[in-house]
């Protein structure tokens, strides 16, 4: 005799879903915010509407946690790049890329935007698997920009998109930690005029 389980998930287990999914969303934000270093458990589980007990209901450490916001900002950063390649004809992809990267929108965009600016720094002090999601996002990004490139498929492309990764998230870094937005747009105009595709 076989017994069938309920196929359905119970309420019990969307509601843990559903509240897994609210502090993993504030703390990608807190984490571009505020960096690692300033995101703690308290403030992301009363922004996510819980107890600060029912945190190891979900993680087994506040490393877990980053690790998954990490990679949570990742893939949010990688969509969002991931859409502007597709929406621009071939031959503009990698423009609309860089330029989507280093307007002014999302300069001001923390919390939303590309994670490698406002955590790059704090990285390399994390635990591994924080580390590791990084440098998956990393490969990625610099895949996406390679298989835009007018060289893509020569010897060199891998090259030139790893620059121009770097370039990328250099400059909005540096355009951000100005005080001065004049010096912040020469900043991301001066990349855009060495990077963009003749």
């Amino acid at each position: 005799m076989c017994i069938m389980r309920n196929a359905k998930p119970s309420v019990r287990t969307s509601a843990k879903k559903a509240s897994h999914e609210r502090i993993v969303s504030a703390a990608a934000r807190a984490i571009r915010r505020s960096g690692y270093g300033g995101t703690g458990v308290a403030d992301i589980m009363k922004e996510a509407g819980l107890t600060h007990g029912a945190f190891y209901a979900h993680f087994a450490s506040r490393e877990a946690m980053l690790a998954e916001a990490a990679g949570r900002a990742c893939a949010e950063s990688a969509t969002v790049a991931a859409e502007v390649v597709a929406s621009a004809p071939p031959a503009q992809a990698l423009a609309s890329m860089l330029h989507a990267y280093l307007s002014r929108e999302h300069l001001v965009q923390v919390e939303q935007g590309c994670p490698l600016v406002a955590l790059g720094s704090e990285t390399a002090r994390q635990a591994p698997e924080v580390r590791q999601v990084t440098t998956r996002h990393i490969k990625a990004m610099v895949d996406l920009v390679a298989r835009q490139s007018p060289d893509w498929g020569q010897p060199g492309a891998h090259e030139h998109a790893l620059v121009t990764v770097a370039t990328m998230v250099g400059t909005l870094l540096l355009a951000r930690a100005v005080d001065e937005p004049a010096m912040a747009d020469s900043l991301c105009a001066a990349a855009l005029k060495h990077l963009s595709p003749a």
